[in-house]
């Protein structure tokens, strides 16, 4: 074995070892979201514990020759924009962003605290960055389309507009935070590969403080055509409500949804110090990649299993501590399968005694924060006791048969919870959650 590999193995080794260790603690101390079926965390798991659908007929654009026309939409609510001149230039999802992520600091505790900017960090993810804001300035600028662009005639932040980490810099220009900024753009799975990076940034000690998450606001025609043309949305049209059903035999595709979620994450002793609200804990992550195909999933599952399992590992936790899963659950006829047949791999016989369920049913699909927006659930879960339910399952599709939470929330109470997610490109991440009543209240590491 050369020389240089041996050296990087032992030196991988040495870092296990002290890793095995002490491993950083990190809380969750504060929530923020903005979802089709509620604005805030009251209003949001009040609609999930009500089994309330936010997915109507859309109403922004003409969606005549689209075969998907119902979405995930937000309620009315005030978006902020950093200034006047600003929010201006700044796509919708940025302003998403920026109310959730004021929510999550608020509640945290943290507009007072006299932490250093240095030590907080924002890791926010998205999918495809202001794709809303371009769409609609293009015909502007181009005479409808049919002449080439007026620079002109450009809004002077269009630039701005372009670039996937303009969420995560508003956040950090808003709150003053000097630290890491990180944008995923991992697709479907960036909501959780965002927490995963903020994770790994405070265990390493490279921050005490990080507001990660993920905002998407895709309801445009051409996001919308995008996913038309490969087949992927629901095109239950006269029933808005009942479209996204996940784990059912009459699924037909995902509905295409906006929103966000963002929660502070903060190293376990900080927390403790400044008498912060502990919600949960972050117990561990685990990401891989199929290499299948760009779109489809193999039945089996096996590589989201192994998303799972090493997330698991990270938390230190077994299979039969899982208490809940939250289902990546996108109503797909391909994803449910697939997703049913890894939680099965992963927890064994323990599987059928395990609570599973898809706020997607509620919420829609909003890729890079889908995942995000059940994260801001899973928390709530385990701090009300409540596991929200999968509506709209009223038989169990073809090979899928565990226990998919039907229909109406649940109260029971839960300790470890799984967040898994899968996104295109065959990118797989799960996320662990712990109940801070469980996983002790010690400010070493694990």
């Amino acid at each position: 074995m050369p020389t240089a590999e041996v050296a990087d193995r032992a030196g991988h080794a040495r870092g296990r070892d002290a890793r095995e260790a002490v491993v950083k603690r990190v809380a969750v101390t504060g929530l923020g979201v903005l979802a089709p079926n509620g604005i805030g965390t009251k209003d949001f798991m009040a609609g999930l514990c009500a089994g309330r659908s936010g997915v109507i007929t859309s109403r922004e654009f003409d969606t005549s020759r689209l075969a998907s026309r119902i979405y995930g939409t937000l309620p009315e609510c005030d978006l902020p924009g950093l200034s006047v001149e600003h929010s201006t230039g700044d796509d919708r999802v940025v302003r998403i962003a920026l109310r959730a992520a004021r929510e999550a600091i608020t509640s945290a505790g943290l507009l007072d605290e006299d932490i250093a900017p240095e030590r907080m960090g924002v890791v926010m993810a998205n999918a495809i960055g202001g794709t809303k804001f371009m769409t609609e300035h293009f015909p502007q600028i181009t005479g409808g389309g049919t002449a080439a662009i007026d620079v002109a005639a450009a809004h002077p932040r269009l630039h701005v507009a372009a670039t996937f980490n303009r969420p995560a810099v508003a956040i950090a220009d808003a709150h003053g935070i000097r630290g890491p900024v990180m944008t995923p753009a991992t697709g479907c799975t960036g909501g959780n590969d965002a927490v995963g990076f903020a994770l790994d940034t405070i265990r390493r000690g490279e921050a005490d403080v990080m507001v990660t998450g993920a905002a998407e606001a895709p309801l445009t025609p051409f996001v919308v055509a995008c996913f038309d043309v490969i087949g992927a949305l629901s095109t239950r049209n006269d029933d808005p409500e009942a479209a996204s059903r996940p784990f059912d035999a009459d699924r037909d595709g995902f509905v295409l949804g906006e929103g966000a979620g963002v929660a502070v994450l903060e190293e376990w002793g900080h927390a403790r110090r400044r008498g912060a609200p502990i919600l949960a804990e972050v117990l561990g992550f685990g990401s891989t990649s199929n290499a299948f195909h760009m779109t489809d999933l193999d039945s089996e599952g096996k590589h989201l299993a192994r998303s799972f399992q090493l997330a698991l590992d990270d938390a230190r936790c077994s299979a039969t501590s899982v208490d809940y899963v939250n289902a990546h659950g996108s109503s797909t006829p391909q994803n449910d399968v697939c997703e049913t047949n890894a939680i099965k791999t992963v927890l064994g016989a323990h599987a059928y005694r395990t609570p599973v369920s898809s706020i997607k049913s509620m919420v829609g699909h909003a890729l890079a924060a889908a995942n995000a927006l059940e994260l801001v659930a899973c928390v709530l879960a385990l701090e009300e006791g409540v596991i929200p339910p999968t509506v709209n399952h009223h038989a169990p599709g073809d090979s899928c048969d565990l226990d998919y939470v039907p229909n109406e929330a649940r109260e029971e109470r839960t300790k470890v919870i799984a967040s898994l997610s899968s996104g295109f490109g065959g990118i797989h991440s799960t996320v662990v959650l712990g109940s801070p009543r469980t996983t002790g209240s010690g400010e070493g590491g694990r």
